[in-house]
């Protein structure tokens, strides 16, 4: 998928593949399907939303009725609010990645690649499969789930040297790095390197950075003990935010709380604060202080795909502005749910739009899905209503602070609330076994401490990780779709 979007479309000419002309391909089934005037569905995104819209779609629809089509880079859906569980070895890259293709009514054909462009007015999505081929996809129906990317600020240096946690491999690259800096810091001879590499630094004060900063220092605190030439007092974890509160969605009190369990590890929580430049052995932070190190890792906040600005369609703060029923104003067919969507939040009312969290885009999902059935079948859809179920952040061992239903909880009862929650969330009976073996060996056994070799090549930075160069412009995906329509002609 990786490829510049500005190559523009002399580009786009090389490797198109155009079946047929948009009508005449609607009429022509695909292979192994012998009923040709089925409308055509296009989920974009196998995030939480995307994955739940077409697994109530593959049950509740008959084959005769639809053909349903997925495009996402990946075969799997990846479990998100687990990564930092990941980052820190408590859970292995696996046990969070659930296969597409296990449900026992699968028959959604999917396409591996991600889309980088959409024309609302031919219905026709672009698509750049992870082969590097441009795959134009016609549709009747589309559902714009493509989710969320890392929200990045010009800060000198920021893309070249910050870490990002948004993925399976940004997640096994991070782990790698993190012990490897520890290593590297045993085996040097040099006291200010040894300084820089055991010092490490997370922008972002809510429910990622606050996760991916205290398991990570419960990794590289259970880790010094077998590094006896280190000094435990050398290894510093910053977590800094310009917001003036630690994950303000909690309330007061267990902000609070989780500040102060941090702060009682060894984390210095900086606030008000974020970086002014980036560097490959150093950051400046905006209050002038520079602090040494090798470990950047940025986890300010989400803004939705890019693919949203190939639409040239209104947008609400960069999400794609929709009605309560999720449906795009003015286009027939076109919906959007998700990160990637401002979807109207009915339950507190007053303009409040829906957050980008996992609760919203599962129950999105599968009302999305449903008001397409409505929309195939000719009936009215109804707009979306979810009354938030609570928060839940796991500060790693037996810390944890939660909110259930407005019950503020801290400790072990958090602990429980917030495990079991991501543990029933989980899709699969193989994924929940995995997941619940990872978390009783690591509470028997403990951490290990082994760097798999995925850093050993080339670095692994925000810049390799997001793919931003790989989306069109409105006026790219227009003249790419207008001259494949001529040369199937």
């Amino acid at each position: 998928m990786r490829s510049g979007a500005g190559a523009g479309i002399v580009d786009l000419k090389r490797g198109t593949r155009q079946a047929s002309t948009f009508e005449a391909d609607r009429l022509k089934p695909h292979e192994g399907m012998d009923t040709v005037t089925r409308p055509r569905i296009l989920v974009v995104g196998a995030g939480f939303a995307g994955v739940e819209c077409v697994r109530r779609l593959e049950r509740r629809l008959t084959p005769g009725e639809a053909e349903l089509t997925l495009v996402t880079p990946m075969s799997y859906q990846l479990y998100l609010p687990l990564l930092p569980q990941v980052a820190s070895g408590v859970l292995t890259p696996q046990s969070i990645a659930i296969s597409l293709r296990t449900s026992t009514k699968y028959r959604t054909r999917i396409i591996p690649g991600g889309a980088i462009g959409v024309d609302l007015r031919a219905k026709v999505c672009v698509i750049r499969t992870i082969a590097g081929e441009i795959v134009d996809e016609p549709y009747d129906y589309i559902v714009l789930a493509p989710g969320s990317v890392t929200r990045t600020f010009d800060i000198p240096g920021l893309t070249d040297h910050a870490f990002g946690l948004k993925s399976l491999a940004e997640a096994a690259y991070l782990r790698d790095h993190v012990i490897s800096q520890l290593d590297l810091a045993d085996a040097c001879t040099d006291p200010a390197a040894r300084a820089s590499r055991l010092q490490f630094v997370v922008v972002g004060g809510g429910y990622a950075g606050t996760e991916t900063a205290a398991c990570l220092q419960r990794l590289t605190h259970a880790a010094v003990k077998r590094y006896p030439r280190l000094d435990p007092g050398l290894i510093k974890w910053h977590l800094i935010d310009i917001a003036p509160k630690l994950m303000p969605e909690l309330g007061e009190k267990l902000g609070r709380s989780a500040q102060e369990i941090l702060t009682r590890r060894g984390i210095e929580i900086s606030l008000g604060v974020s970086i002014a430049k980036a560097g490959a052995e150093e950051v400046t932070f905006t209050d002038g202080r520079v602090v040494p190190t090798r470990t950047l890792i940025w986890t300010a906040g989400v803004v939705a795909s890019p693919l949203i600005g190939t639409l040239d369609a209104e947008t609400v703060r960069g999400r794609l502005a929709v009605n309560a029923d999720m449906r795009l104003p003015g286009h027939d067919g076109v919906f959007a749910l998700g990160d990637s969507a401002a979807v109207p939040d009915l339950a507190k009312g007053d303009g409040a739009v829906c957050p980008p969290t996992a609760q919203h885009a599962l129950r999105q999902g599968r009302h999305v899905a449903e008001n397409v059935i409505a929309a195939l079948r000719g009936r009215p859809t109804r707009p979306y209503m979810h009354h938030d179920l609570g928060l839940v952040v796991d500060l790693g061992g037996t810390d944890a602070v939660s909110k259930p239903l407005g019950y503020e909880l801290h400790g072990l009862p958090a602990q429980a609330v917030a495990r079991g929650y991501h543990w029933s969330a989980l899709r699969t009976g193989v994924a929940k076994t995995r997941v619940m073996t990872n978390w009783l060996l690591n509470a028997v056994a403990g951490d290990d401490f082994v760097r798999t070799g995925f850093q050993a090549h080339r670095p692994g930075n925000l810049r390799d990780f997001e793919y931003l160069d790989a989306y069109l412009t409105p006026e790219q995906v227009r003249a790419h779709v207008e001259e494949a329509g001529r040369a199937a002609r």
